[in-house]
């Protein structure tokens, strides 16, 4: 029964966040750098998802000019908006840049400024709050509130991240051992996040998001051989397939923080707040998990026999779903 109350959790969770299906909350950046006396370069990355440009634009307040033809470069994972003005004698701080659109999307931006004197400012901008206000540098506590919540923004939105937590949900009836995979699979994405965001290793991000895909696919047949009695080795060792196959979602997690452009002065305190909403996030959903299996067995609710086969077969046919979409999004990139 635990296994089809997992099931209704994660489709539940699915329906909350439909348009985050497959992992598409790559977030925008905004770039501001002062290159001289109330002139600054403006660089706008706005992402691509599966060939579509990012629907927000950026709207630059009315008192700025533009100097010279803004320049539009389109890459593999989006397309970069220069262009150089001239801000007037108001000063940068208190102007507000909107994005229109931003509100129907899940997609954070990130607009950073950078000043002649080596001053640096961050802020995100979120779909329920399309805009902001430019302020010189913020105290460590605002700092460290807004990366604690991009990373509990991060994974909950991660719809393909949860399924595969889901997966070894099903797969692990002991609570020992579930705790230890749980564990393996924090440590592992832990690692990978630290060394992406710092800038050790990189993963291009369409091969990525396909073999996030496949590892999800995976686990679909172990669920299977865990409800007809079998073993394999991820049944027996879920925790090294976590550890494993965590490595690889760590890299998936970084894309989220490694486009920020973040100071390095804030980098390692960034990471740590960021990485610590990833991990408050996945604990909420195994708690809400664990939590309603307990009170479906309370209640004793019984299903028929053949909707219990229900979650390994979903979890399998998402998994293949995704890495097939994801495999032909790669393939035409080249």
């Amino acid at each position: 029964m635990y296994r089809l109350i997992f099931l209704f959790i994660f489709l539940f969770w699915a329906g909350l966040f439909q348009p985050a299906l497959g992992h598409e909350s790559q977030p925008g950046s905004v770039e501001l750098v002062e290159i001289g006396e109330d002139r600054y370069r403006v660089t706008w990355k706005a992402p691509i998802y599966y060939g579509k440009p990012h629907p927000a634009r950026l709207e630059l307040p009315e008192s700025w000019q533009t100097l010279g033809q803004p320049t539009e470069r389109r890459r593999a994972n989006d397309i970069v908006f220069e262009r150089v003005v001239t801000i007037g004698q108001r000063g940068l701080d208190g102007s507000i840049l909107k994005f229109p659109g931003l509100e129907t999307t899940i997609t954070d931006v990130y607009v950073r400024v950078k000043r002649a004197d080596g001053s640096q400012a961050t802020s995100v901008v979120r779909p329920t709050k399309p805009w902001t206000e430019l302020r010189g540098e913020r105290p460590w506590y605002e700092t460290s509130r807004e990366y604690l919540f991009l990373g509990f923004h991060h994974i909950l939105l991660g719809i393909d991240h949860l399924l595969f937590v889901l997966g070894l949900l099903l797969i692990v009836k002991n609570r020992v051992m579930l705790i230890k995979t749980i564990t393996s699979f924090t440590v592992a994405h832990s690692v990978t996040l630290g060394i992406a965001t710092l800038g050790y290793a990189q993963a291009p991000l369409p091969p990525l998001n396909a073999a996030i895909a496949l590892s999800i696919l995976f686990l679909g047949p172990e669920i299977v051989r865990v409800k007809r009695g079998q073993t394999s080795l991820t049944i027996r060792y879920p925790w090294l397939i976590a550890f494993g196959f965590g490595l690889l979602h760590g890299f998936g997690f970084a894309s989220g923080l490694s486009t920020t452009g973040m100071p390095q002065a804030e980098l390692p305190w960034a990471l740590l707040c960021f990485n610590v909403g990833v991990e408050l996030g996945q604990l909420l959903f195994v708690f809400t998990a664990l939590g309603l299996v307990w009170a479906f067995r309370t209640l004793q609710v019984h299903w028929p026999r053949w909707v219990l086969w229900l979650p390994g077969y979903t979890v399998g046919s998402l998994g293949a779903y995704w890495t097939i979409q994801r495999t032909v999004m790669l393939i035409r990139g080249f």
